[in-house]
C-alpha cells in the first residue's frame, strides 16, 4: 500500500511541475513577442497567434513549441504530439488535453 501512495505522490508533484511556471531564464520568447511561461500560456499563445508565427516556429526542422516542452518543462508525451502537429489549432488542443489530463492526476 505504502508503494502506491509514493507512486500517487510521484505522478502529482510530475503533474504540478509539469504545469508551473518555467524560470524566468527559460521562458519561450514567441516570434510575435509573446512570452510563454507554463502550459497554459501555451494555449493561449497557439490560439491567438497567427499562422505564419506558429510555421515560423513549428517548421519541419525547427520544432520550436516542441523542443521547448520537452527539453524546459521536460514533458515528453506532450512535446512528442506538437512535433506532430499539423497547425496551430491541434497543437493548442494537445495542449489543453494534456493540461486536463494533468489536472485530474490523483490528488
Amino acid at each position: 500500500m505504502a508503494k502506491k501512495a509514493r507512486k500517487t505522490m510521484k505522478v502529482k508533484e510530475e503533474a504540478q511541475r509539469f504545469l508551473a511556471d518555467v524560470p524566468e531564464e527559460y521562458v519561450f520568447w514567441c516570434h510575435d513577442g509573446q512570452i510563454i511561461r507554463n502550459m497554459k500560456e501555451l494555449t493561449e499563445a497557439l490560439t491567438g497567434m497567427t499562422d505564419e508565427t506558429f510555421g515560423y516556429h513549428s517548421y519541419i526542422d525547427k520544432k520550436d513549441f516542441s523542443r521547448w516542452v520537452r527539453d524546459v518543462i521536460g514533458d515528453e508525451k506532450l512535446a512528442k504530439d506538437l512535433e506532430d502537429a499539423p497547425n496551430r489549432t491541434m497543437a493548442a488542443g494537445y495542449v489543453a488535453t494534456r493540461i486536463a489530463s494533468l489536472s485530474k492526476e490523483p490528488a
